[in-house]
């Protein structure tokens, strides 16, 4: 597995775990459906996050964008799917806890070799 590859294994299940703590623990929702949540907050975080905002403006600046993407997929995900249920506080700590993990994830991510970006 190339090191890219083995990166974003890692985001997906950093933002997996979060969205577990945030979306089982806190509204209930099915593990199906975390799943989802966490699979396409993990793929925009990556193309938007990390090859777009984290190179031109810094760990700081993705980080905080990671965040408010990362909630605002799981709020489009409570629009389209009815079973999937969240609320403000699940989504604010959903935010919050891929903030703190992606400041450290893009650390890594500026120091490895041979990883996007």
């Amino acid at each position: 597995m190339s090191k890219t590859g083995y990166a974003l294994l890692i985001k997906f299940a950093m933002t997996f775990i979060f969205a577990g703590l945030a979306f089982a623990l806190i509204t209930a929702n099915a593990w199906g459906w975390i799943l989802l949540a966490g699979l396409v907050a993990t793929a925009v975080n990556y193309l938007v996050g990390d090859l777009w905002v984290l190179p031109n403006f810094g760990n700081i600046a993705a980080s905080v964008g990671d965040g408010i993407l990362g909630a605002l997929v799981a709020y489009i995900i409570d629009l389209l799917v009815p079973a999937f249920q969240t609320g403000a506080a699940a989504l604010v700590v959903f935010a919050l806890l891929i903030m703190v993990g992606e400041y450290f994830f893009h650390q890594y991510l500026l120091r490895a070799e041979k990883v996007a970006p």
